[in-house]
C-alpha cells in the first residue's frame, strides 16, 4: 500500500474481514489523529462494512482517502465495483446537502474522467453522503454530455445501499467497458491544469512534467526547463552573461517554464549559498496579481498564518516588471547627461558580486515581446508615470529591453535573462516586439551569449527578420529545445490555436477543415442573444469549472447588452472567487478584456464580438469608437494589435466557447445590423453552428 496514493486499499472481501481498528490504524498513520476526523472515519468504516456484504466475492477495491495527484485533492472513498467507479464524499453527522459539497464531489468525478487514463471509458458516479439527511436522490440521471458521468447522487446512511444496487443494475444493461482493478490504482494521470493550478502544483514541489496532460508535452517542458538551467549553470561556472529566448504556440506553457525555472533556482539557493535567487517578472499585471493571490491563498489554507505573510513570501519570486524597473531607476543619476545612464553612488550601495544590480542573478521576463519601445518608455518616465505621481526622468535614452539588460549587466560576476516570447500577441501601442531585445544585444551588449529558439525566425517574430538581426552576432546559439510546440491549454482541442490562426487570416477552407477535426471535443457555437450565451455557459460548466464573458477592449457598443468595457475588472476576484461573488467571472456581470485574460484561461468562455472588428468580402475592417460614432482604424500597427486582441480572446477557453455577435439595432446608428451581420455569416461559413 502506498499512502501517497491512498491511506487504505483492499478488496471488499478483505475489507469486511479486517478489524475496524486495523483499518483505522492505516488511516491515522497516513493521515490525521484529530478526534473529529477519527470519529468520521469510524462511522464511514462501519457504514461501508454494513452495505458491502452482498458483493463480498466480487472483484472489487475499496480505497480510503484516494489522492488525485498534483491536484492536491483527496476523495473520501473510491469504490471500484462491477466496472463502475463510485466517488463517495462523506459528511458525517450532517443533515443537509450544500451546493459547495455537491460541486466538490462532482469535481472529483470530472478530474477522474478527464485526467485518469484507466477511467476514461468507465461510468463514474459521484455520491455525496450526508449521514443524517432525510432526503435522497431517487431518480438517477446520467450527464447530458453522454460521457458516463452521473449527476451528483445525494444519499443518507440508509439509502446508500439501494442507490449502489440501482446503479449497478442500471449499468449492467448498457455498460460494456471493463475495469482493470489492478491497473486502475496505478493508472497514469494525464492532467492539464490551468496556469493557476499548475503554478500551485509547482509551488508544492511537483515537477513540471508531472502536471501536464500527456507525456509529450511534459517531456517538452522538462527539456526546455533543463536546457535553461544548464545555460544558468554554464554562465555561473564561466562567469558569463547570457540571454535565452523561449517561444511556443499559445498555451504551450511558456509561463509555466518561467515559473519552474524561478522555483528551481530558488530551491538551489536554499541548498547552496553560492547560488542566487531567480525572479519571475511580467508586465502582465493581471497575471501577476492572480497567480500571487492564488498561491498565497493556497499557502494560507495549507500552512495557516496570515494571508499577508503568505503574499509576502510569494512576492519574493513573482513580481511585476514595473516594480523591478522602478527599483533600478531609483539608482541612476538625474538629470541624464549625454544619453548615458550612470549610477548615483550617493544613494545606493554596491555589493561584491552584484555591483549596483539587484540581488538576483537570473531574471525571467514573461511576454518579453510586450516590452516598451524607447518612445513609449521615455514619454512615460518624463510624465512621471500614467498619473504623474512617480519620479520624473526626462530624456531617458533606452528602450525597456535595453534598460533591463543594462540592469543585469551591472553584475560583476554572471547573469542570465530568460525571455518568454509569444508570437502575434502584441496588443498595445508601444510594444516593441522581440526584435528590440536582439538589437540591444547586438548594439549595446555584444559580449552576451544569445540562445534563440529554432522558431524565433518565424514570421510572427520581429516581422520575420530575426535571421537578419542575428546574422553578424557570433555569440548566437540556435537551440531547438527553447521552442514549445504542443499546446497544453485545451485538453479537448490542441488544434484550437491553428483554427484561430486560419480564422483570423481568412483562410476559410483551412479553418473549416481544422474545426471539423476539433468540434466533437471542443464545441464552438454562435448566438446573437447574450442571454442564450449566458445560459449555455451555465449549462456546460460542471462542478467548479470556471466560465465568463470576455470582450475586446474596443468593444464599446455592447452597453445595451449590459457589457461595459470601461468598468475595470477586478481580476483577482474575477478569476478566483466563486459564483456567489458579484465580482466573479461566473456571476456574468463583469467582463474581462484581452488585457485582463492574456496568459490566463477559463474552462468555458463567451466572446462578445462588437463592431470594432468587422468581416467584409475584402478582408477585416478595423474600427474604434469615439465622439458617438465609429471611425476606421487605418494605422497598420493598430490593426495588428486589434487582430491580436481577438487572437488572445479566441484562445482563452479550455473546453469550449460560445461567440455572441449581436444582431444590432436599425434605429441606432452606432449599432446597425450591417456592423455585425457579415461577421456572423463568416463565422457560420467556417462550420460554427448557431445555437437554437
Amino acid at each position: 500500500m502506498n499512502p501517497m496514493n491512498c491511506y487504505y486499499r483492499n478488496t471488499i472481501e478483505y475489507f469486511l474481514r479486517a478489524d475496524r481498528g486495523d483499518v483505522l490504524r492505516h488511516l491515522t498513520f497516513a493521515g490525521s489523529n484529530e478526534p473529529a476526523q477519527v470519529q468520521a472515519w469510524e462511522e464511514e468504516i462501519d457504514l461501508l462494512k454494513d452495505i458491502l456484504q452482498e458483493w463480498e466475492s466480487c472483484p472489487s477495491q475499496v480505497l480510503f482517502e484516494y489522492t488525485i495527484p498534483r491536484l492536491n485533492k483527496r476523495v473520501d472513498v473510491v469504490l471500484l465495483l462491477h466496472n463502475i467507479v463510485f466517488c463517495i464524499e462523506f459528511k458525517v453527522g450532517k443533515s443537509s446537502y450544500i451546493q459547495q459539497d455537491m460541486e466538490q464531489v462532482m469535481d472529483y468525478a470530472l478530474d477522474l474522467k478527464n485526467f485518469h487514463k484507466e477511467s476514461f471509458n468507465l461510468p463514474i458516479v459521484p455520491i455525496l453522503v450526508a449521514t443524517e439527511a432525510t432526503e435522497f436522490t431517487d431518480v438517477l440521471q446520467s450527464s447530458v454530455y453522454h460521457d458516463q458521468i452521473y449527476n451528483p447522487v445525494l444519499s443518507n446512511s440508509d439509502s446508500l445501499l439501494p442507490i449502489i444496487r440501482n446503479i449497478i443494475q442500471r449499468e449492467s444493461l448498457s455498460n460494456s467497458a471493463t475495469l482493470d482493478i489492478d491497473r486502475w490504482y496505478i493508472s497514469r494521470y494525464e492532467p492539464t491544469p490551468t496556469i493557476i493550478e499548475a503554478a500551485t502544483s509547482l509551488y508544492l514541489n511537483h515537477s513540471v512534467e508531472n502536471i501536464t496532460r500527456k507525456e509529450a508535452s511534459g517531456e517538452t517542458l522538462k527539456r526546455t526547463t533543463d536546457y535553461i538551467l544548464d545555460v544558468i549553470r554554464k554562465s555561473r561556472e564561466n562567469r558569463e552573461k547570457s540571454i535565452c529566448f523561449v517561444t511556443g504556440v499559445p498555451g504551450a506553457g511558456k509561463t509555466l517554464v518561467g515559473l519552474n525555472v524561478a522555483i528551481e533556482q530558488s530551491k538551489k539557493n536554499k541548498d547552496d549559498a553560492k547560488e542566487s535567487l531567480a525572479v519571475y517578472l511580467s508586465g502582465n499585471g493581471p497575471l501577476v496579481k492572480v497567480l500571487t493571490e492564488a498561491l498565497a491563498r493556497d499557502k494560507k489554507e495549507r500552512d495557516g498564518g496570515k494571508i499577508t505573510d503568505a503574499r509576502r513570501e510569494v512576492k519574493r519570486f513573482i513580481q511585476e516588471i514595473y516594480n523591478y524597473r522602478e527599483q533600478m531607476l531609483s539608482k541612476i543619476k538625474t538629470p541624464i547627461v549625454g544619453g548615458q545612464l550612470e549610477i548615483d553612488e550617493t544613494i545606493t550601495l554596491a555589493e561584491e558580486n552584484s555591483g549596483f544590480a539587484e540581488i538576483e542573478h537570473v531574471a525571467i521576463f514573461d511576454e518579453a515581446q510586450r516590452s516598451w519601445n524607447l518612445d513609449k518608455l521615455a514619454d512615460w518616465l518624463a510624465r512621471g508615470g500614467s498619473y504623474g505621481n512617480k519620479r520624473k526622468v526626462p530624456n531617458f535614452p533606452l528602450s525597456e529591453a535595453e534598460f533591463l539588460i543594462w540592469s543585469l549587466n551591472l553584475r560583476k560576476d554572471w547573469a542570465v535573462i530568460v525571455c518568454l516570447v509569444g508570437g502575434g500577441q502584441e496588443i498595445h501601442n508601444g510594444e516593441a516586439g522581440i526584435g528590440e531585445w536582439i538589437k540591444a544585444c547586438n548594439n549595446m551588449f555584444p559580449d552576451w551569449k544569445v540562445y534563440i529558439s529554432s522558431h524565433l525566425t518565424d514570421k510572427e517574430y520581429a516581422e520575420g527578420d530575426i535571421c537578419g538581426l542575428v546574422a553578424d552576432n557570433t555569440n548566437v546559439t540556435n537551440a531547438p529545445y527553447l521552442h514549445l510546440s504542443v499546446s497544453m491549454r485545451s485538453f479537448r482541442a490542441e488544434k484550437l490555436s491553428l483554427f484561430v490562426h486560419h480564422l483570423l487570416d481568412l483562410n476559410k477552407t483551412e479553418a473549416k477543415e481544422v474545426y471539423e477535426e476539433i468540434k466533437d471535443k471542443y464545441p464552438i457555437v454562435l448566438t446573437r442573444d447574450i442571454e442564450k450565451a449566458k445560459s449555455w455557459l451555465k449549462e456546460k460548466a460542471r462542478g467548479t469549472e470556471r466560465y465568463g464573458i470576455i470582450v475586446s477592449s474596443k468593444a464599446e457598443r455592447l452597453r445595451p447588452l449590459a457589457i461595459d468595457v470601461k468598468r475595470e475588472c477586478d481580476v483577482v476576484h474575477w478569476f478566483l472567487d466563486d459564483k456567489k461573488d458579484l465580482r466573479s467571472s461566473m456571476f456574468l456581470e463583469d467582463v474581462a478584456t484581452e488585457f485582463d485574460v492574456q496568459g490566463l484561461e477559463l474552462d468555458w468562455a463567451c466572446l462578445a464580438w462588437d463592431g470594432d472588428l468587422r468581416y467584409t468580402e475584402n478582408g477585416w475592417d478595423f474600427y474604434r469608437f469615439g465622439s458617438n460614432q465609429w471611425s476606421k482604424n487605418r494605422k497598420e500597427v493598430n490593426q495588428l494589435y486589434q487582430l491580436n486582441a481577438y487572437r488572445v480572446l479566441l484562445t482563452r477557453a479550455r473546453q469550449g466557447m460560445i461567440i455572441c455577435v449581436p444582431a444590432g439595432n436599425a434605429a441606432d446608428d452606432t449599432r446597425l445590423p450591417s456592423f455585425y451581420d457579415e461577421t456572423f455569416e463568416y463565422l457560420k461559413s467556417v462550420g460554427l453552428e448557431e445555437l437554437a
